[in-house]
């Protein structure tokens, strides 16, 4: 591996560059880490480990009783004829299960929701669907219960991501889920505030393997006894190695790259030295406003302590270990988690110890035996001996008249038998009321019969213990939160090649679709010639998404809950058999309840079985509307073209009209003064008028030109007889 000393790291700072760290910083840095968590979590892991042994505890292990008690109640000298009882009736599982199992009955989930304006909603149910995949395949359901066992019973679970290679001939990965069984194998860092640790700074996973396996994983690795020899007096290396195995380690820590941030017109951002920003710099030329920025990137290394086995960069921002923690403190600067079973130990050691009394008091309390007087057994001793061990048809006693006033002595009567105590059985019950009081579980969350006979009652007690243990459960929804978050940041960095992705739904059906990194909207709609989207095409890169937690039922019992409700409200409304029979049927579990769905489905109406744009036949049914709309508008034009028409007929009509009328008039006028003149008078009008047409020259121009040169002479002579 290549180490920048020297004239390499000066080159790189004389370029600007920040020289890269050798592998000595970083494993000092490693191993100064891991003792720095191994300290400050280590009074805290010390009373987990604890809270764990004394969970598991059991009759065989007697991890339940202090050490020092147990060793006065067991055997002296080899001699186990004087030892006392040491019960252990366990009653935490059942305490801790009401709670993980309560987590299984009702798994969180998380969805996806876009943020900004880029971001689609489509691209968000597609992120939902690869979410639901990734789970599938890497069986997260048994990472989450592990993790949730965990935080329950001692504090402190852990989840974690990994990445893989699809198959062995391809490059593409799938985000994988990881099961982290053992928590303590997980160190972080112990300065962080988010409950799921999304702001540490650096994580250690470690793992133990044989040496032969390590041989066998990475041949090129220094020889084991060359380790063996290097440790030696050096305590920071002593915590890596072990007579018969080498412990390794998943480091994963955060490096800051410290960088210029470039502002230009147009609210653009470039940081120094990239394209972008040489780009903008050509085209507004000096930025308007610049800060010193650090860009956190998330780097991976497998070590052993002494050497670093393989090294890369990983492609989330945050740390691919997610915390869910049960109860928290923080008492004088340093950190303490618990979990269910903590403060129910003491309760619990005092229910085995007065379980254990009661059973020590039966034991050697003697059996109740036969009291008569002397005399009476005679002659059957035998059968008295063995009165208790075998069953005698009868018992025989002598009569005995010796109470000298010649009556006859009462029968032999049996003792009373030994009784516990009332105060062993008070402080037993007692014992048993502290268990549930610690744990905040009462009798009805326990399933115990109590006065309530309604289910709904029922259901409100049991929530008043759930309500007690709430926060085990929220803090495990947080965890999926985060996880989600992280996948959300992951996917568009893992799937950055067009590839065919399976989603599956909430309903458990699977579907594919194709994801292009390189297309800019983050949903393309293929579309044939009628207009009908025939594919879609993503890129989930393109916007930001975040994420919210989701609890309650899962899928299985929200459809049972469906089908009760459905099944009350076709009871009371037949008529709904023909709008929704296929949806009640859908949700059935007996075999061939999807085909009959199917088939049901087929029977209803059309018009109620458009499930969204992606229906053809609704496609087709919104197309020929908007060619009916077209239409429409275009008779709506023609009509409106025809009335303007009619209009204007209309007022031709009117304006015709008013002139007949006035020539009309205009005729009477000249009729009644005609009437009223002479003969002179008209002959004078007549002249003056001619006379004025001819001086305009109105008169030659409406003549025709025959007519006007056959009257040429006429009008001629005309003229030289008139008055100039």
């Amino acid at each position: 591996m290549a180490d920048f000393t020297g004239i390499a790291a000066a080159g790189a700072v004389a370029e600007g560059g920040k020289p890269k760290k050798s592998a000595s910083d970083i494993l000092a840095t490693a191993r100064a880490r891991l003792d720095l968590a191994v300290s400050a979590l280590a009074e805290s892991r010390e009373d987990e480990i604890d809270d764990l042994r004394f969970y598991a505890g059991s009759p065989d292990n007697h991890w339940q009783w202090p050490a020092d008690v147990l060793a006065t109640r067991g055997a002296v000298q080899g001699q186990t004829i004087n030892a006392r009882p040491c019960l252990t009736i366990n009653k935490l599982p059942q305490h801790v299960r009401q709670v993980t199992n309560d987590q299984r009955q009702n798994r969180p989930g998380a969805k996806v929701i876009p943020v900004d304006d880029n971001a689609d909603v489509e691209v968000a149910d597609i992120f939902n669907g690869m979410i639901r995949h990734i789970e599938y395949i890497s069986d997260a359901d048994v990472a989450y219960d592990t993790a949730c066992e965990n935080q329950v019973s001692y504090g402190e679970g852990y989840l974690r991501l990994l990445t893989e290679y699809c198959e062995d001939n391809t490059f593409d990965q799938d985000i994988k889920i990881g099961r982290v069984r053992n928590s303590f194998s997980v160190y972080m860092d112990p300065t962080i505030q988010d409950p799921t640790g999304a702001d540490a700074k650096w994580c250690f996973v470690t793992e133990d393997v044989t040496k032969a396996e390590f041989e066998r994983m990475y041949p090129d690795a220094s020889p084991i006894t060359t380790l063996q020899s290097l440790g030696v007096g050096d305590q920071s290396i002593s915590n890596w190695l072990n007579e018969d195995t080498i412990r390794i380690a998943d480091y994963y820590y955060i490096d800051f790259d410290r960088t210029t941030l470039n502002l230009y017109p147009g609210n653009a951002t470039a940081f120094q030295g990239t394209p972008e920003d040489k780009q903008l710099r050509a085209i507004y030329g000096k930025p308007k406003k610049s800060r010193e920025s650090d860009r956190p990137k998330v780097k991976y290394c497998k070590i052993n302590g002494y050497e670093i086995l393989e090294e890369r960069e990983w492609a989330g921002k945050y740390i691919p270990v997610i915390r869910i923690v049960g109860n928290e403190f923080e008492v004088d600067g340093r950190l303490y988690v618990s979990g269910l079973v903590r403060n129910a130990k003491d309760a619990q050691r005092m229910y085995n110890y007065w379980v254990s009394q009661e059973a020590e008091m039966l034991a050697l309390a003697p059996k109740a035996p036969f009291i008569g007087y002397g005399g009476q057994f005679e002659g059957y001793e035998n059968q008295w001996k063995t009165a208790n061990t075998q069953n005698w048809p009868y018992l025989e006693v002598n009569p005995d008249v010796t109470d000298g006033q010649g009556g006859m002595l009462p029968l032999p009567q049996r003792a009373q038998p030994p009784m516990a105590s009332s105060g062993l059985l008070q402080a037993k019950a007692g014992a048993s009321e502290d268990i549930k009081s610690t744990t905040g579980q009462y009798n009805a969350s326990l399933g115990m019969g109590s006065n309530e006979r309604s289910g709904k009652a029922i259901l409100a007690r049991q929530r008043e213990g759930d309500v007690g243990t709430y926060h085990y459960g929220d803090n495990l929804a947080r965890g999926v939160r985060h996880v989600a978050r992280q996948l959300v940041d992951l996917i568009p960095k893992i799937y950055d090649t067009q590839r065919i992705a399976r989603i599956i739904g909430e309903d458990g059906e699977t579907k594919m679709i194709k994801i292009n990194p390189e297309q800019q909207q983050p949903v393309n709609k293929i579309m044939d010639e009628r207009g009908i989207v025939i594919e879609k095409i993503y890129n989930p890169g393109v916007g930001k998404y975040d994420v919210v937690a989701i609890t309650g039922p899962g899928y299985a019992t929200k459809r049972q809950e469906a089908l009760e409700a459905m099944a009350q409200l076709l009871q009371g409304n037949p008529q709904l058999w023909a709008v929704a029979g296929d949806l009640f049927v859908k949700n059935m579990d007996w075999p061939g309840a999807q085909e009959m769905s199917k088939r049901f489905a087929k029977t209803i109406d059309p018009k109620f079985m458009s499930d969204g744009e992606d229906n053809p036949a609704l496609q087709a049914a919104q197309q020929q509307m908007q060619a009916m709309g077209q239409e429409m508008e275009q008779m709506h034009t023609m009509i409106k073209n025809v009335g303007k028409s009619i209009e204007m007929q209309e007022q031709e009509r009117k304006d015709f009209e008013a002139q007949v009328k006035a020539y009309e008039a205009e005729t009477k006028r000249i009729a009644t003064v005609q009437a009223s003149m002479s003969p002179e008078q008209i002959q004078d009008i007549v002249l003056g008028t001619v006379h004025g047409m001819i001086t305009s020259g109105d008169l030659v121009s409406e003549m025709p030109g025959r007519e006007q040169n056959e009257m040429m002479p006429e009008s001629a002579e005309y003229q030289q007889g008139m008055p100039q």
